[in-house]
């Protein structure tokens, strides 16, 4: 990683506690992780050679409620950014009242590498080796790496363990085992819901509003087609093959048909291409990195044209970068806000699996929208409060005052 992920979100946390006046044990309690679990995952493979896989699961803190969400699978995978990713779960479900702690883990492997049996494997082993204890105590989700399939996976292999069905001890899953409609939309959708908002919030004109996209994946892809539809400009997206730019805006449709025909968005008639880092830096009122961390440096900061960035992505901004653009009056819309539709969704997967009384699509979308909304609001008006620029710190401070109620009340601290 370009920078430290954990040291960056503890800084945060300290900053925000101190600002929102938290109690200081509770931000003691909260510079670790209440859970960390590490094992490993042997595994014979299809040509008979055996590989061992280093796996993690780390239950940040469960004040609120049980502690939820993210699965990733990847190479690069390693155990302090599981951490620094628990901990901004933990901030994402208080600051959106979601009555749940932050969970993450995943297993350090490249699924391109694996067979679709060796894939299916490792994901069974997972949650065999995680030996999880339900729907009231943690419960995984999809992440990098993982989908609607290596969840089917992980629920099945549970329900085999336990000898009986429960849909809610897993999240991301179809709708037929038990998951909720709106799942692959809700991260991208919840993107523009929160930037609608947040252009609400600042007198922002959505019409014609230049939108540069950093990563076109299930986020990207789906972020891009709200802001088409609204009547923005999507002038550059990029993908991990390549970008694409168009200073009169891309068909996003024809995009997508362009991608599915050719697995990447370069070579898509009437653009010209760009890299993923001079997309950062292109013509454009809103900037959406939507792939990885630690995009936003000081390095390109002064060099950032948008009006507003929302993070598509978790920390794509580094804290120098942050008070850089904040200093120019750039407004951010931090990713404990900005891709938090997946957290929503996720709530209201565990409330129909535990009520096996399943929505229609109007009703999530609505609850998702509206809820966004709200948590965008307030924590603009804690910024306010606060006289500060940074809605990051507003939406922070919100989320430790929650989790700091909740650890009073239980006698914690």
């Amino acid at each position: 990683m370009d920078y430290d992920f954990l040291d960056e979100s503890g800084q945060i946390l300290r900053e925000a506690g101190r600002l929102g006046k938290i109690d200081p044990n509770v931000i003691e309690f909260l510079a670790a992780p209440g859970r960390v679990v590490t094992f490993r995952i042997p595994m014979k493979m299809d040509d008979g050679s055996f590989r061992v896989f280093d796996a993690h699961r780390v239950r940040y803190n469960d004040a609120l409620g049980p502690s939820r969400d993210g699965t990733r699978i990847s190479p690069d995978l390693d155990l302090d950014e599981v951490k620094s990713l628990a901990m901004i779960m933990s901030i994402k479900h208080a600051a959106g009242r979601i009555p749940a702690g932050g969970g993450k883990g995943g297993i350090v492997a490249d699924p391109r590498e694996l067979s679709d049996r060796e894939f299916e494997s490792l994901c069974r082993a997972y949650i065999r080796f995680l030996r999880p204890r339900g729907q009231a105590y943690d419960v995984p989700g999809a992440d990098i790496g993982t989908d609607l399939q290596t969840m089917s996976w992980m629920l099945d292999e549970y329900e085999s363990i336990t000898g009986y069905h429960e849909p809610a001890a897993i999240n991301d899953k179809p709708p037929i085992l038990g998951g909720s409609l709106g799942g692959y939309e809700a991260t991208g959708s919840g993107v523009f819901d929160v930037f609608r908002e947040a252009a609400r919030q600042a007198d922002f004109d959505i019409e014609n509003a230049r939108i540069a996209i950093q990563g076109f994946g299930q986020v990207g892809s789906v972020a891009a087609t709200m802001f088409y539809e609204a009547g923005c400009d999507v002038v550059a997206v990029c993908d991990s093959h390549g970008g694409v730019y168009s200073n009169d805006g891309i068909d996003i449709p024809a995009l997508l048909a362009h991608k599915k025909s050719t697995g990447k968005v370069s070579g898509y008639a009437g653009s010209e291409p760009i890299t993923s880092e001079s997309i950062l830096e292109c013509d454009c009122d809103v900037l959406v990195p939507a792939s990885v961390q630690g995009v936003i440096t000081a390095d390109n900061a002064d060099r950032i044209q948008a009006r507003m960035v929302v993070e598509a992505a978790n920390a794509p901004t580094t804290l120098k970068a942050d008070a850089m653009l904040l200093e120019r009056g750039v407004i951010i819309v931090p990713d404990v806000l900005a891709n938090a539709g997946s957290v929503h969704l996720c709530q209201m997967e565990r409330s129909q699996g535990l009520s096996d009384n399943y929505w229609d699509i109007e009703t999530i979308n609505g609850l998702r929208q509206e809820r966004l909304a709200r948590g965008y609001r307030e924590a603009v008006n804690t910024a306010a409060a606060h006289q500060l620029k940074s809605v990051r710190l507003g939406a922070w401070i919100n989320g430790l005052k929650r989790i700091e109620e909740a650890m009073h009340l239980r006698g914690w601290c």
